[in-house]
C-alpha cells in the first residue's frame, strides 16, 4: 500500500526520464533572437544567476533560424473565412506563436537556464497550499473565492531571481514584486525554500470559469520544463485536465503528478485507478505523489510527514545538474517535434481557407461573366434599335424619303445626309441622347441581375454568408455616375474616330463639326448589330429598313471597308470598358476574400518551415537520438 506523500511509479531518484544528456565540451554560444541566424561566443563560463552557463550545440543557431522563418509564416498566414477548420486554426496557431515566443526560442537561447516548474491543475486542487509547502514560505495566496483572478507567481532561489526578473521566458507578462489583481502580470519573488536551477510558478486553474484564467493557464503550461499536475481524489478523473494531459505528453513535456486530499481508507483503490487511467494515457512512467486528506498547520500548511518527499525529490532534482538538463532538453525535442504535425494541420486549414476563396470568387466571377455575355448579345441582337432609339434615328434621317430614293439615288442620298448632319444640330443631340439612355440602361440593368446573383451564391456557400453585406445585392451606388460617364466618354471617343479616319473626306470635312457627329452617330447606330450594316431580316424587321439606309450612306462617305472597320473597333472599344465596370463591380466581391489571397500558397509556406524545425531538430539532437 502507498503511504501518503510517497511518489507511486518511478522513485524519487528515477523520476525524471532517462535521457541521455549532452555534454558536448565545445565554446558556449548565445542565439541571436533579433533575425535567428548569428550565433557567436558567449560571455566567459562563470556563474550567471547562480547557473554555471553549459554550452549549447553547434546547430543551435540553425534551429533558432529555422523557427524564426516558422514563427514569420505563423504570422502571416490567416483564417479569416467561416469554415469548420478556422476557429481551432486561429487558436493552435496563436497557441504556437505564443509557445515559441514564450519558451522554444528563450530555452534555445540558454540550454543551461533555470528549470520552470510549472504548477497547474484543476479549480480548489491546492495549488497554492503545495507551493507554499514546498518553499515553505506564504509565497503565494490561496483563492478563498472562485474564480480567483490574480496574477500567476513565480518562485525562485534568490540566485536565479535575475533570469526570471528579465522577459525571457514568457516575455508578454509584466514583471512585478507585488501581488497584482492584473492578471497579464507575473509576481516573482525569491525564496530559499527552492533550491538553485529550479523556480515553481503557480498557475491559473486550467478548468477556471473565467476564459483569460482558462487561457493563461494554458500558455504557462506550454512554457514548462516540467509540469506538476496537481488534482484531488474527487476530481482525478474530469476531463477537462486530461485534455491537457495529453496534449502535453504529445508535445513531450516532463510531467509529475500530485493527488492531493486522499481518504486514507481510499487511498489504494484511488491510487490504482488513477494508474490505470495514466498507463491508459501513455504516462504510467510519471512520478505520482499521493498526499493523504489532512488538517493544515497553523501557517495553512502540509505537514512536514506528508510534504518531506517531494522536498526531497526536487531537492534531489535542485543537485543534479545533468538531471536537469536531460527534462530541459527532454522537454525542449518533445515541443520541436510536436510541432510538425500540428503545423501541417494549419496548412491543411490554410489552404481550406484558399479552395474556399477561389470558390467564392468563382461564383462571383460567374455572375459578371454572364453579365458581359448579355452586354455583348445586348450589341449584336438589335434589342438597343427599338424605341426611344430607333424613334430618333429615323427623326434623324428623315426615313420615309430616304427609303424611297435608298437605290437610285445613292449620290444624292449622301449629299441630303450631309445636309441634314450640318443643318439640323437638334435631331442629332435627340438620337445621341437616346443612345446615351439606351447603353446606360443595358449596363445598369446587367449589373444589378450580377450583384443578385453573386449574392445568391454566396449566401448558399458557408463560407461565403458571413461575407456578405447588404449593400452586395445590388449595385454600386456609383454605378450610375460611372456609366454616364463611361458612355459620354466612349461617344467622345467614337467622333474622335471618326474625325481621324474622316479627315481627307470632302463631304464630311465640308460639313465640319455637324457632319462628324452625324457619321459618328451612324458609327453608333452599327454598333448595335451584329454584322456591322449587312443586313438581315432581323435587323430589316428591327430597324424598319433604317440600317440598310445608314449602311447605303456611310458606304458612300467612306468606302464600304471603312465603315465595317469603323463599328468594329467602336464596339471593341465599348465591350472594353463595359467589361472594365463591371470588373470593378466584381471586385466588391473578391475584395471580401482579399485576406486569403495575400497568403502565396500558405500550406507550402507552412510545411516547408515545419520541415525545416524537423530537420535542424534532428540535428541538435537534444536527447542523443536525433529522431
Amino acid at each position: 500500500m502507498t503511504t501518503h506523500g510517497e511518489a507511486v511509479g518511478p522513485s524519487a531518484q528515477s523520476a525524471v526520464p532517462a535521457v541521455e544528456s549532452k555534454k558536448d565540451q565545445v565554446s558556449p554560444v548565445r542565439a541571436d533572437l533579433s533575425d535567428g541566424t548569428r550565433s557567436g561566443p558567449a560571455r566567459p563560463a562563470n556563474k550567471e544567476n547562480g547557473i554555471t552557463p553549459v554550452a549549447p550545440p553547434p546547430a543551435v543557431g540553425r534551429i533558432v533560424a529555422a523557427l524564426n522563418r516558422l514563427h514569420t509564416a505563423l504570422g502571416t498566414v490567416s483564417y479569416p473565412l467561416v469554415l469548420p477548420s478556422a476557429e481551432e486554426a486561429r487558436r493552435v496557431g496563436s497557441a504556437l506563436l505564443a509557445q515559441l515566443d514564450d519558451y522554444l526560442l528563450p530555452r534555445l537561447a540558454r540550454l543551461d537556464a533555470p528549470l520552470l516548474v510549472v504548477v497547474g491543475g484543476s479549480t480548489g486542487a491546492g495549488k497554492s497550499t503545495l507551493v507554499n509547502s514546498l518553499i515553505q514560505e506564504p509565497v503565494t495566496t490561496a483563492g478563498v473565492l472562485r474564480p480567483t483572478t490574480r496574477s500567476p507567481v513565480l518562485v525562485a532561489h534568490p540566485e536565479n531571481l535575475g533570469w526570471f526578473e528579465q522577459p525571457h521566458l514568457l516575455p508578454g507578462l509584466i514583471r512585478t514584486v507585488k501581488t497584482s489583481d492584473d492578471p497579464n502580470s507575473l509576481q516573482v519573488i525569491g525564496a530559499r525554500g527552492i533550491g538553485p536551477g529550479l523556480a515553481l510558478l503557480d498557475a491559473p486553474d486550467v478548468d477556471s470559469v473565467v476564459d483569460h484564467n482558462r487561457k493563461l493557464a494554458a500558455q504557462l503550461l506550454a512554457a514548462a520544463d516540467l509540469w506538476l499536475f496537481v488534482t484531488t481524489a474527487a476530481r482525478y478523473a474530469d476531463a477537462v485536465p486530461w485534455e491537457l494531459l495529453k496534449t502535453a505528453r504529445l508535445r513531450g513535456t516532463v510531467i509529475a503528478l500530485v493527488l492531493d486530499r486522499v481518504p486514507l481508507d481510499a487511498a489504494a483503490e484511488i491510487s490504482a485507478h488513477l494508474g490505470e487511467m495514466l498507463t491508459e494515457h501513455d504516462l504510467g512512467a510519471a512520478p505520482l505523489f499521493v498526499l493523504p486528506e489532512t488538517e493544515l498547520d497553523s501557517r495553512g500548511m502540509l505537514p512536514a510527514p506528508v510534504i518531506q518527499p517531494m522536498q526531497q525529490w526536487f531537492a534531489r532534482l535542485s543537485a543534479d545538474p545533468a538531471a536537469r538538463d536531460a527534462v530541459a532538453r527532454q522537454t525542449l525535442d518533445g515541443a520541436l517535434a510536436a510541432l510538425v504535425p500540428v503545423v501541417n494541420g494549419l496548412a491543411e486549414a490554410a489552404e481550406d481557407q484558399t479552395r474556399a476563396a477561389q470558390a467564392l470568387d468563382e461564383r462571383a466571377a460567374a455572375a459578371y461573366r454572364a453579365a458581359k455575355q448579355t452586354v455583348r448579345e445586348g450589341l449584336q441582337d438589335g434589342r438597343l434599335l427599338r424605341g426611344e432609339v430607333l424613334a430618333r434615328w429615323q427623326e434623324f434621317v428623315g426615313t420615309g424619303e430616304f427609303l424611297r430614293t435608298l437605290e437610285s439615288r445613292v449620290g444624292a442620298l449622301r449629299d441630303r445626309f450631309v445636309a441634314a448632319v450640318t443643318g439640323r444640330p437638334e435631331p442629332s443631340r435627340k438620337l445621341q441622347t437616346a443612345l446615351e439612355s439606351q447603353l446606360v440602361t443595358l449596363l445598369r440593368g446587367v449589373a444589378t441581375d450580377a450583384a443578385e446573383q453573386a449574392y445568391t451564391s454566396w449566401q448558399q456557400h458557408p463560407a461565403g454568408e458571413p461575407l456578405l453585406l447588404p449593400e452586395l445585392k445590388s449595385a454600386s451606388a456609383t454605378l450610375p455616375e460611372k456609366t454616364d460617364r463611361m458612355v459620354r466618354d466612349w461617344q467622345k471617343w467614337v467622333l474622335d474616330l471618326v474625325r481621324r479616319e474622316a479627315g481627307d473626306k470632302r463631304s464630311v470635312a465640308r460639313g465640319a463639326a455637324y457632319a462628324v457627329n452625324g457619321a459618328g452617330l451612324a458609327v453608333m447606330i452599327a454598333v448595335f448589330t451584329s454584322t456591322a450594316f449587312i443586313p438581315t431580316g432581323l435587323e430589316v424587321a428591327v430597324g424598319a429598313g433604317t440600317t440598310v439606309a445608314a449602311q447605303k450612306v456611310l458606304e458612300a462617305v467612306f468606302g464600304d471597308q471603312a465603315i465595317r472597320t469603323l463599328a468594329t473597333r467602336a464596339r471593341t472599344e465599348l465591350v472594353a470598358r463595359f467589361d472594365e465596370l463591371l470588373d470593378a463591380e466584381a471586385a466588391r466581391y473578391t475584395e471580401r476574400t482579399a485576406a486569403v489571397r495575400l497568403d502565396a500558397e500558405p500550406g507550402t509556406l507552412l510545411r516547408r518551415a515545419a520541415a525545416e524545425v524537423e530537420s535542424a531538430r534532428k540535428d541538435i539532437a537534444l536527447t542523443g537520438s536525433g529522431s
